[in-house]
């Protein structure tokens, strides 16, 4: 069951959380590399803070909820995909390989026979 449609009006106050959410995010990155002189730990700090809040300010908005939206739907999805076991996957690259290999020695001997048709039997070439 797909979440409902959320109905939200697309005003300018949404189009000022979604860019109030990526200048916070631009700033995290501009601060990240203005403070070179810091500890490693200290500038990653700043820029997962300013990052995951630009992404809770832009989540608010019109976008926002409509990626989340989106996002769950996803999951939803993933989660019902029915995975191969590790036997089956193994037995499809064999499958695969052969077949590979098949096609390999198919191409090269109708090269092969292009070639001697062309070359002896049209041209004469030895």
């Amino acid at each position: 069951m797909a979440n409902p449609p959320v109905e939200t009006v697309n005003t300018s106050s949404d189009k000022l959380m979604l860019a109030a959410g990526v200048a916070l995010a631009v700033i995290g990155i501009v601060a990240f590399y203005l403070l070179s002189g810091q500890n490693l730990a200290i500038r990653t700090v700043v820029l997962l803070i300013c990052i995951i809040g630009g992404a809770a300010i832009a989540s608010f908005s019109y976008a926002g909820k409509t990626f989340v939206g989106f996002s769950k739907d996803a999951y939803r999805e993933v989660r019902k995909v029915v995975w191969p076991t590790r036997k089956e996957a193994s037995q499809t690259t064999l499958v695969v390989f052969g077949f590979v290999v098949v096609m390999a020695i198919y191409l090269w001997l109708t090269d092969k026979t292009i070639e001697w048709m062309i070359f002896s039997v049209i041209l004469g070439w030895r």
